[in-house]
Parts: C-alpha cells; sequence; structure tokens
C-alpha cells in the first residue's frame, strides 16, 4: 500500500465537521422560541434542537420560594429576601451624625466629618474586641489544638490590619485645619475619646495592669463611667483571663522546653535550653570580650572590654536566674514568667523546626500589635498637639502631654517578646537540639 492511499483510508475514518449553519437552517431559534416552555419534549435527544422542542428550564437553587427575583441565580437558603440597605441597618448608621454646631445654629462643616471619623473608629473597635474574644476562647482550652494555632494567626493579622487601618485613618482627620477644629470645640463640652468604652475593655483584655496605667486627672480611668452596665462590662474584662495571661500559660508548655533525663535515683525535670544556652552565652561572651582583652595591650581599652563583659554577663544573669527575673516582674518590668520567657525564647531560637513555624508567627504579630497600638498612641498626641497645641482636653485632662506619655513601653503589652533580641548570641554558638527534641519538633516525622 502507498503512503497515498494509506493517508485516503485515514481521512474516511475521520468523521465531518458539523455545519451549525446548516443545523440552524433545518431549526430556526426563532421557531424555537415561539414555541411553549411547558411543552414536554416529544423524545429525549442529545440536542435540544433536533426534535424542535425547547429543553426544560434548569431548576433554580432558590425556586421554593417564590419571593425571590427571577434574576437571582445563586444559592440561598433564607427564607426571605434580604436588602442590602435593610441587612446593614443603613437607615440607622447613616442617620447617626448629629453635629452639636447644627444644634446651636452655627453649623461646623468639619464637624461632620469628626463625628464619621469617631463612629468609624468605635465600629473598628467592636470587629478588633470580636476577634480577640474568639482567640482567647481559643488559648484558653486546657490544651490548645495546634491545628488552631492558624486560625489565632490569621485572627491576629486580621487585629494588625485593623489597627493600621485606624493608624491611617488619623491622617483623614489632619485635612482638619485648626480653625476649622475650633469651630465646633467648644460645643463638644465634656465629651471625650477617653470616654471610649471598647478602648478600655480592649487594653484589659489584651492584659493592660491597672498599675501601668498613667491616672487621668488623678484619678483611675473608670471613673468617667457611672452607669452600672458600663462598670459592670470593665469588671468582667478585668476579671477574664487576658490574653497575655493565656500567651504566657501557652508559653509555659511549650514542647521541648523541659525534658525528663533518667538519672541514679530516677528520672529528672531538666531545662535543656536553659543550661544549654547559659553555657554558650557564657562561651560566646568569653570569646569576644575576655579573650579580646587578654590580647589588648592599651590598659584603657582592656579595662573597658571587661566592663562590658561584665555589665553583659549581669544582664544575662537576669534571664538565667529565676529570682532576678521574679524581682524585675513585681517592679513591673517583665510581665512574662520566668519559665514563659524561656518559652518564647525556645521559639525564637528554633523558628525553623516545622512545630514553630506558626507560634513564632504568633509572637512576631503580637510584637506587631504592640507597635501598631504605639504608633496609634503616638499619632493621636501628636494630631491632639496640632489641633489644639498644649491647652487641656475636653475630658479635662492635660491633652497632649497625658497622650504623649501613653505611647511608652509601659503600655506595651508583649514588650517582653520584643526585648528577646537582647539576649540573642550568633547562630555559631548555638546550642545544637539533641536528637529526641529534633524529632519532637518534627511534625513530620
Amino acid at each position: 500500500m502507498t503512503d497515498e492511499e494509506s493517508i485516503n483510508i485515514l481521512n474516511k475514518l475521520v468523521p465531518k465537521p458539523l455545519d451549525l449553519s446548516e443545523m440552524l437552517k433545518k431549526c430556526p431559534i426563532d421557531e424555537i422560541s415561539e414555541k411553549n416552555n411547558d411543552e414536554p419534549m416529544s423524545k429525549p435527544s442529545g440536542c435540544p434542537f433536533m426534535n424542535g422542542s425547547v429543553p426544560p428550564k434548569p431548576l433554580r437553587s432558590n425556586s421554593v420560594n417564590k419571593k425571590f427575583p427571577e434574576w437571582q441565580t445563586s444559592i440561598s437558603v433564607a427564607s426571605e429576601p434580604v436588602v442590602y440597605n435593610e441587612y446593614l441597618q443603613l437607615d440607622k448608621i447613616l442617620n447617626a451624625q448629629f453635629p452639636e454646631s447644627i444644634k446651636y445654629g452655627h453649623p461646623a462643616h468639619d464637624e461632620h466629618l469628626f463625628i464619621v471619623v469617631h463612629q468609624a473608629y468605635e465600629l473598628w473597635f467592636k470587629q478588633i474586641i470580636f476577634e480577640l474574644d474568639s482567640i482567647r476562647d481559643l488559648l484558653a482550652k486546657p490544651v490548645v489544638d495546634e491545628r488552631r494555632l492558624l486560625v489565632i494567626v490569621q485572627r491576629l493579622q486580621r487585629i494588625n490590619l485593623i489597627w493600621k487601618l485606624l493608624n491611617d485613618q488619623i491622617t483623614v482627620l489632619e485635612t482638619m485645619a485648626p480653625t476649622d477644629f475650633i469651630d465646633f470645640r467648644g460645643y463638644l463640652s465634656t465629651a471625650s475619646g477617653f470616654q471610649s468604652v471598647q478602648f478600655r475593655l480592649f487594653e484589659n483584655k489584651l492584659g493592660l495592669s491597672e498599675n501601668l496605667r498613667i491616672k487621668f486627672n488623678q484619678q483611675k480611668y473608670d471613673y468617667l463611667f457611672t452607669d452600672s452596665d458600663t462598670k459592670e462590662k470593665i469588671k468582667k474584662s478585668v476579671e477574664e483571663p487576658s490574653l497575655l495571661k493565656l500567651i504566657n500559660a501557652w508559653l509555659e508548655r511549650t514542647p521541648g522546653l523541659v525534658t525528663c533525663e533518667e538519672t541514679e535515683n530516677g528520672s529528672k525535670e531538666y531545662n535543656y535550653l536553659l543550661k544549654e544556652y547559659e553555657k554558650s552565652v557564657n562561651q560566646y561572651l568569653e570569646d569576644t570580650y575576655v579573650k579580646a582583652a587578654q590580647e589588648e595591650t592599651n590598659e584603657e581599652d582592656r579595662k573597658s572590654l571587661l566592663d562590658e563583659y561584665k555589665k553583659t554577663l549581669d544582664a544575662f544573669a537576669t534571664i538565667f536566674d529565676k529570682e532576678k527575673h521574679d524581682k524585675l516582674v513585681e517592679r513591673g518590668e517583665r510581665k512574662l514568667s520566668h519559665q514563659a520567657l524561656w518559652g518564647a525564647l525556645m521559639i525564637w531560637l528554633n523558628r525553623d523546626e516545622p512545630r514553630f513555624h506558626l507560634p513564632y508567627q504568633m509572637l512576631s504579630l503580637l510584637t506587631d500589635l504592640d507597635a501598631f497600638m504605639n504608633r496609634w498612641r503616638y499619632n493621636h498626641a501628636l494630631l491632639a498637639q496640632r489641633q489644639v497645641g498644649n491647652k487641656s482636653g475636653t475630658g479635662g485632662s492635660s491633652g497632649y502631654s497625658y497622650l504623649r506619655s501613653t505611647a511608652s513601653d509601659r503600655y506595651k503589652i508583649f514588650n517582653d517578646i520584643v526585648n528577646l533580641s537582647t539576649w540573642l548570641i550568633p547562630r555559631e554558638y548555638l546550642p545544637t537540639l539533641n536528637e529526641d527534641l529534633k524529632k519532637r519538633l518534627n511534625t513530620f516525622e
């Protein structure tokens, strides 16, 4: 058989392409559209046009409820149609702006902006508290399911992004000139941001303790709230376990922090990281300062190196010595327990281990949260200074001076985690995890 004969045989086997234009001539669309949609098909066919009948309409997923419009084709399990305006309660939200300046017959244009921005703040505070409460619920379990850490990380990221947005909102208020603010400030009377219940609830739920707060007019922050419902909410927010306390308890249970070693007298708990890390730190300090001092010929430089060695050694002693650490906690300089601090350092140093991937992200997000809040406090203080200078606040505070004092480390909740960098040493000095710990921290084995 020649090649030409083979090609001819193969061409005969290939089906001819369908001529759609010819098919439509045999079964015009106009004729199909005139037929009754309810008319049953005479015979089932792969093509709806072959027998002149129209295919039955596909059942709509929400056709059970005839109240839905015909164009609504998405899946719905609602018994009643939902309208956008009603769902968002826009009639209440969009009609909740009542400028005081209008009440007194002197409308100030920028008061509307002032109200909207602060209402937006309160809505975001509500969402932040909603997310924070869910995180606290997950961490409050007797055993925190490590599979839920991803949920916690996701919600912490959301809280941080909202705080980033709240920082950006201040720039919107900065478009208001000081003279425009003066136009309505006098009508605000004693109304003040200090009266934001939600912000105080958020601070308490995070773990800001009463003894670290700067007094407001020589009074406790809650003296402004007089109604019983608000007082009860604040009391509950203080009594419930804060995020700081829950994180502290979680860190104390860090895997691999404490191991059991067999001894002649039986098994004994041994803090592997603390003991081994202390040896590594001592070696690092010896190499960095002592050996350098021994080789130094200049007496003044040698003394300087030895002084720095002693100073650094004393600083490290506050994390190796539990008694010294506890004294710092009593003075309010640290918040985490000794065990929890070492749990955080364990995660910090071994973040490459699979089991510590999410815990490391979680701790990083907590430090970011502190940074976002501190930045917001500082930006708020600068805004107040820009608008009213050194005048007293509408709530009776010292204004800028008070706000500026809150943008400090004493208001940071997770500063102990930020300061972990103080206790880091070069990688080549880090203690190597033993095989048992490596296996325990490798979730893929």
